[in-house]
């Protein structure tokens, strides 16, 4: 039987949430963006997992296609902006703004944001570029 790629990437979610490592997740989620390439939200995933994972290099090209397929997914700029932090990139600020404008749109996403910063640091505790982003989008 083969898995279906919604099924895939529900299974690989919970595994995620359940505490798995992102070591373990990458393949999972690379599976799901070889069968599914137009799905920013796997790209999305695949980033933030390339990021926990400290590899940068792939991290950048996964969170690049995510942006390309949903310029209006914060999720995915926050993470282009820290994988090009962590490349040494010029140009994340352009990231940093648009995510914080979607952000001011929706609360919903600014909540869903704030958690995900909140999981990267638990997963992560001395994330240095996360803590950057995190000022910036969230300095009041």
């Amino acid at each position: 039987m083969t898995n279906t790629v919604e099924s895939l990437f529900d299974t690989g979610l919970e595994r995620y949430k359940a505490g798995e490592s992102a070591d373990a997740l990458i393949p999972v989620f690379k599976e799901i963006c070889d069968r599914a390439p137009k799905s920013s939200a796997a790209w999305t995933c695949l980033a933030w997992l390339y990021l926990l994972d400290d590899k940068p290099n792939p991290a950048f090209k996964a969170a690049q296609k995510a942006v390309k397929l949903n310029p209006q997914d914060p999720q995915a700029r926050l993470n282009l902006a820290i994988a090009m932090l962590e490349t040494g990139q010029k140009g994340l600020r352009q990231h940093v703004d648009a995510a914080n404008q979607l952000m001011i749109v929706s609360p919903e996403l600014r909540e869903e944001i704030r958690s995900s910063i909140e999981d990267g640091f638990s997963r992560k505790p001395d994330w240095q570029s996360l803590a950057k982003v995190q000022t910036w989008l969230f300095e009041e």
